[in-house]
C-alpha cells in the first residue's frame, strides 16, 4: 500500500517521493509533539481492524500478500498505545451504545479483525489477552466447517503463482489471462477474483480445481499450506471448535459472509445468502448473537446500497466497511469506517490514522488538486 493513494495527484515517482516524507519525517513530529493525540480529542468513536497477526515460524514470501497481517512485536506496541492514549472498548459496550444508547467514554476505539484465520487464535488472542483488551472478530460462516479450509481468493492467488508461465483461456469466465512475472500474475488474479465473484461458492471451487489440472499441478500442489505449522496459521481459517475457544477467551464473533465474495458482484439472490446465512451459522456454532457484519473487501466499489439495506434486513445491528477510518468520521449505522491497519505502518503512522489526520489530509489535498 502507497500512503496517499491518490493517483489523480501526482504521478507514481512523486507518490513515492512523498510517501516517506509523511511516514519518517511528518507523523513521527506530529506524534511526538502531542499533536495527533490533541487532534482526537472530542472524538466520539474510531474503530481499527486488523487481518491477524503473523505466526513467527512463517517466512514472508509475498509482501503485497502478507500487508495485512502485523508482526507481534508491532500489535503490542499499537495497543499499549491506544491504552494509554484513547479508551479501548469492548464490543458488548459498542452493541450497548448503538443497541441501547448507552455512553461510551470520549476517544473510545474497538479493535475488530477480520477473516478469521487460524492466527487470529493461536497468536493474536494470547497479546490480547495479556493486554487485557478483548476484540470483535469477524469470521466466515465457512469457519463452522471441521475440515480445515482456506480463503478461496487467496487459494486462487497462490495457484497463479504456482502456474507455469504462459498464456491460458478460462472459456468459463470468458477470459485470457498472461502468466509471467509477479506483478502479471496478481493483475490476473484480480481479475479472475472479480469474474468468480459472481457465482457461488462450490463454482469457484470447482474453477480452481479444473484451473489445477489445467496448470498440470499435483493434486498436493499446496500442501505446506496444511502440513506447514506456521503456514497454516498464516492460511487456515479457524473451525467451530475454534470460535467457541475465541468466545470463551472473552472475545467477541461477527460476521465476514459465508464466502468473502465481492457482494456487488453477485445477484441479489446470491448477496443475500452471503450475508443472512452466515449470521445464522455462526449464531448456531458458538450460541450467542452475532450483531454486527463486516462487508468483504469494504470499499465503495464492493459495497452498494443494496448490501448495506440487505445487513439491516437480515437482523444485524450494524456493518462495517473497511475504509475512511479514525477519529472524526461520519459514522452511518450500516456503514461504519475503520481504520485499515497494514504492516508496514510504523506507530506514528497508526497514530496518523486513528487521529483521523490522515484521512483529512488526503481528503484535502484531493480538493485542492486541479
Amino acid at each position: 500500500m502507497v500512503l496517499l493513494c491518490a493517483g489523480s495527484l501526482w504521478s507514481d515517482d512523486e507518490v513515492l517521493v512523498v510517501s516517506p516524507i509523511l511516514k519518517r519525517v511528518l507523523y513521527p513530529w506530529l506524534a511526538n509533539s502531542g499533536y495527533l493525540r490533541r487532534r482526537a480529542d472530542g472524538g466520539s468513536f474510531c474503530v481499527v481492524t486488523y487481518h491477524g497477526v503473523l505466526p513467527e515460524s512463517y517466512q514472508v514470501s509475498d509482501p503485497q500478500q502478507d500487508g495485512s497481517l502485523v508482526s507481534a512485536e508491532n500489535f503490542r506496541s499499537q495497543l499499549r498505545l491506544l491504552k494509554e492514549c484513547y479508551h479501548v472498548v469492548s464490543p458488548e459496550q459498542v452493541r450497548d451504545w448503538i443497541v441501547d444508547g448507552k455512553d461510551l467514554p470520549e476517544l473510545a476505539i474497538l479493535l475488530t479483525c477480520d477473516d478469521g484465520l487460524r492466527n487470529a487464535l493461536t497468536d493474536m488472542a494470547p497479546i490480547l489477552r495479556e493486554e487485557q483488551l478483548s476484540c470483535l472478530f469477524f469470521v466466515l460462516g465457512a469457519s463452522v466447517a471441521q475440515i480445515p479450509q482456506m480463503l478461496w481468493y487467496e487459494e486462487l492467488y497462490l495457484l497463479l503463482l504456482a502456474a507455469p508461465a504462459g498464456s491460458y483461456s478460462f472459456d468459463a469466465l470468458g477470459m485470457n489471462v498472461e502468466l509471467g512475472d509477479r506483478a502479471q500474475r496478481r493483475s490476473a488474479w484480480w481479475n479472475v477474483l472479480k469474474k468468480l465473484s459472481r457465482y457461488d461458492q462450490a463454482t469457484r471451487a470447482g474453477f480452481i480445481e479444473a484451473s489445477r489440472i489445467k496448470f498440470r499441478l499435483p493434486e498436493r500442489w499446496n500442501a505446506g499450506c496444511h502440513d506447514d505449522e506456521g503456514q497454516r496459521r498464516r492460511f487456515s481459517l479457524l473451525n467451530a471448535d475454534d470460535l467457541r475457544q475465541l468466545v470463551a477467551q472473552g472475545m467477541s464473533v461477527g460476521s465476514h459472509t459465508l464466502n468473502h465474495p465481492i457482494l456487488s458482484q453477485q445477484s441479489s439472490e446470491l448477496a443475500w445468502r452471503e450475508i443472512s446465512e452466515s449470521r445464522t451459522l455462526l449464531e448456531n456454532a458458538i450460541g450467542k448473537p452475532v450483531w454486527a457484519l463486516a462487508y468483504p473487501f469494504g470499499d465503495p466499489d464492493s459495497v452498494t446500497t443494496r448490501e448495506i439495506q440487505m445487513a439491516e434486513q437480515a437482523g444485524f445491528q450494524c456493518a462495517f466497511m473497511n475504509i475512511g477510518g479514525g477519529f472524526g468520521a461520519q459514522l452511518p449505522r450500516f456503514a461504519l469506517p475503520r481504520v485499515h491497519v497494514t504492516a508496514e505502518m510504523n506507530l506514528s503512522e497508526f497514530e496518523a490514522h486513528v487521529s483521523g489526520f490522515h484521512r483529512d489530509f488526503r481528503s484535502r489535498l484531493s480538493r485542492d488538486a486541479p
